[in-house]
């Protein structure tokens, strides 16, 4: 094979892998980014791009370890935290990652909401409400465990609104007025030059807010789902399983030939264990080679590429226009389009309320995704999916409401502070079962059937021969993707770094401080 045909085959896979990352890219993007953002912006210019970029470092590796955890496992973070931890914790952090989907459902309610009200004109409390209307599609179409083309469209119809996002930015960009040198300091504020600029309680409080509003505690959840669907279609392509393999419903395993034959099989593949997971079937060894490595490189390339440049925009855009100005250093989302609009031009206060209406749509439907991944996961509710999701999505316009009656547009900032903050109070919590089981290498144990060895005559033998091996024994060759210590001392150290933050961000806004 030539070099050009090796290339053009290893893009054609890639190119297959699209998706997930741009999802995952969403949760780190969403309304909740925009006050933390353009604050930073408008306070200290671009001083702290650098700290969008070590919480988009952070990001990816934790993301990282939700792939690994999802792929090697067949089950996202939900699901193993109730297969391996023990009820009463399980409970809890099912509360927490509830908590963390309504906290971020309040910064998409918020940010649609204002985007309607000026675009449209639509009065915030109706706009609250129309929000509701934003799921009922999801709720309709989106099945966790659905098919490779149900997820594709998914996939498409999100990677849309953060195409359309994006291109507002960059009208955005186009549209300031950079002076001589602007783009030397652009580029300056991505490296930690200065950091006698923490002396300052703000800056810190800023830096706190970024990482709390960047590191999405959901998104965890998410990105350890959204990985299975390949897997899923690449063991039924290739003959590993069948479609009643990835069927809670049903119990049986592969079915193609010799029951006994795949009941050893079944031994090594399955998992066992006394709750209804087990009915769940884990990805082949050869879904794990082929899907792997590519969903990494997708999930960094959507990230560094999609995430750093709109919560960098933001910041660039506010940092060019907003600072210095008067009172752009308390602005809400209302106030930041009318500075806009009056310090650049119209149009750019529109395009930026058209970005907000964008990334609160895509935000909303991967924050219901990971609604229904962390409902069904942590625990197997009776109730039905779409009325799960229905209430998650009343409890969190519920406060938007009673805040916008009771304190008009100051409660529409009070209610974005606190989701923010609320957040950052239970990322630690969540990404801490991450770390735990990534490391493990009890839990991160493949066996690798595509090729079983004959003990007695050391002949390998094809996965789905039809031959009779009943009574003989065979092995199977064991692979471990635990992480190694570099790794591990990266994840614990970024949990360390981050669970200080959060709780110095916490404390402040506990004791007054405007975060």
């Amino acid at each position: 094979m030539t070099w050009f045909s090796r290339t053009y085959e290893v893009t054609k896979k890639a190119v297959g892998f699209i998706g997930p990352g741009i999802l995952i890219s969403v949760a780190y993007m969403d309304p909740g980014n925009y006050s933390t953002s353009v604050s930073a912006g408008a306070m200290y210019e671009y001083k702290l791009l650098f700290i969008i970029f070590l919480s988009n470092i952070s990001a990816v590796l934790l993301q990282c370890l939700c792939i690994k955890l999802g792929t090697i496992t067949g089950l996202d973070l939900a699901e193993m935290c109730r297969l391996h931890l023990p009820e009463s914790l399980n409970l809890t952090l099912y509360i927490c990652a509830e908590l963390a989907i309504i906290a971020t459902d309040l910064a998409e309610v918020v940010g649609t909401a204002i985007s309607l009200e000026i675009l449209f004109g639509i009065p915030l409390i109706f706009g609250v409400l129309i929000t509701v209307l934003d799921v009922l599609i999801i709720l309709i179409a989106y099945e966790k465990d659905g098919s490779m083309k149900q997820t594709r469209i998914f996939e498409t119809v999100v990677s849309l609104l953060v195409l359309a996002t994006c291109v507002c930015f960059i009208l955005e960009l186009f549209g300031c007025d950079f002076p001589p040198g602007a783009l030397g300091e652009i580029f300056k504020g991505y490296l930690p030059t200065e950091p006698k600029i923490f002396k300052e309680q703000n800056a810190l409080f800023l830096s706190c807010g970024i990482v709390g509003s960047t590191v999405m505690p959901h998104s965890l959840y998410l990105g350890s789902a959204l990985v299975q669907p390949r897997l899923k279609e690449y063991d039924i392509k290739h003959g590993y399983a069948t479609e009643d393999v990835y069927n809670e419903d049903n119990q049986s395993e592969i079915s193609t030939g010799n029951e006994e034959f795949h009941a050893t099989i079944s031994k090594f593949r399955s998992i066992s264990d006394g709750s209804n997971l087990t009915k769940k079937f884990r990805p082949s060894y050869e879904a794990i080679k082929y899907c792997l490595n590519y969903s990494y490189l997708e999930l960094i390339i959507s990230l560094f590429v999609i995430a750093v440049f709109v919560n960098s925009s933001i910041l660039i855009v506010a940092g060019n226009s907003l600072f210095g100005k008067p009172d752009a250093e308390d602005a809400d989302l209302l106030s930041i389009y009318e500075m806009l609009s009056h310090y650049i031009s119209p149009a750019a206060g529109l395009i930026f309320a058209l970005s907000m209406l964008f990334a609160g749509q895509s935000a909303g439907i991967v924050c219901t995704m990971a609604g229904q991944i962390v409902s069904e996961g942590f625990i197997n509710w009776s109730v039905k999916p779409w009325i799960r999701r229905i209430i998650t999505r009343v409890l969190a316009i519920i406060p938007v409401l009673v805040f916008i009656i009771i304190l008009g547009r100051e409660g529409v900032s009070r209610i974005m502070n606190s989701s923010q903050v609320v957040l950052s109070f239970i990322l630690p919590i969540v990404s801490a079962p991450l770390i735990w089981f990534t490391c493990n290498k009890k839990y991160l144990t493949v066996y690798d059937t595509s090729e079983l060895v004959n003990e007695e005559s050391n002949e390998q033998t094809a996965l789905l021969a039809p031959t009779n091996y009943s009574n003989v024994p065979v092995t199977v060759r064991k692979i471990t993707f635990e992480n190694g210590l570099p790794l591990t001392i990266a994840s614990i150290l970024t949990w360390v770094v981050i669970t200080g933050l959060n709780i110095y961000l916490v404390v402040a806004f506990a004791n007054g401080a405007d975060i």
